[in-house]
């Protein structure tokens, strides 16, 4: 059986009423409105977490471990249903029929399981540029009379970030990629509106080759923008960019 290709079918009208095309445009921009929402959360989750896990406390340390080991060895999907499904039964029953009833639930559930997720990873990438640092940095705020949260805030965390940003870009890639998996809840992404689309006109190589071909263009443009600001921001003597 041959496959019947037709490009011209971003301009058919879905059953919505508005081109095909349009509707990956909306998905496109629910991608990234989801990425872009998870990913201040990981970045925020994940630099407390990260900072916990350098301090000379054991009991933060812990803290700090037992959150990166549970986030980062449970399947995003698995996390995925636990926001969506599991979380609105486990609170009490007038929250949990609020949560059922949320207009924006799946993009709620997604922001949250797709930013703890990820705020795993970025915890141990600032922990790692924390640690990478001379120990010299921590004493010289020291010396200066900083506190130890002021040390974090003005000496250590700005340089741990400019040299974690190349791993960071990989982390935020990975942020927009992991919405994909929002469709199983019902979030009408990128993903999810090109599977919608060939369930309706059966294009499917159509459908999955102009979400495939927007994600390519999104992360090649966030890549070249990251590379810039990476030299914008680098440290001489301290970071060498190529």
């Amino acid at each position: 059986m041959n496959y019947a290709w037709n490009w011209g079918i971003f301009w058919d009208l879905a059953v919505e009423g508005r081109p095909h095309y349009v509707l990956l445009l909306q998905g496109l921009l629910w991608t990234v409105v989801t990425a872009s929402c998870a990913w201040v959360l990981a970045l925020t989750v994940g630099s407390v977490v990260g900072v916990l896990r350098t301090l000379p406390f054991r009991g933060a340390r812990l803290a700090g471990t037992v959150y990166v080991e549970l986030f980062r060895n449970i399947p995003l999907l698995m996390q995925m249903f636990i926001w969506f499904f599991v979380l609105p039964e486990l609170v009490p029953e007038d929250l949990g029929n609020a949560l059922k009833h949320l207009d924006n639930g799946p993009f709620l559930a997604a922001v949250c399981a797709i930013g703890f997720f990820m705020a795993a990873r970025v915890a141990e990438q600032v922990r790692a540029g924390i640690q990478a640092l001379p120990r010299g940095q921590l004493m010289a705020g020291t010396a200066l009379g900083f506190t130890r949260m002021q040390t974090y805030r003005h000496v250590l965390l700005p340089v741990a970030y400019r040299v974690i940003l190349p791993p960071l870009t990989s982390d935020f890639m990975a942020t927009i990629k992991n919405t994909s998996v929002a469709m199983t809840v019902g979030l009408l992404e990128l993903t999810g509106r090109a599977r919608a689309m060939q369930e309706f006109t059966f294009q499917v190589f159509e459908a999955f080759t102009a979400a495939a071909l927007t994600y390519l263009v999104l992360n090649l443009t966030i890549t070249a923008f990251m590379r810039w600001l990476e030299k914008r921001l680098a440290i001489p003597g301290l970071i060498v960019v190529r």
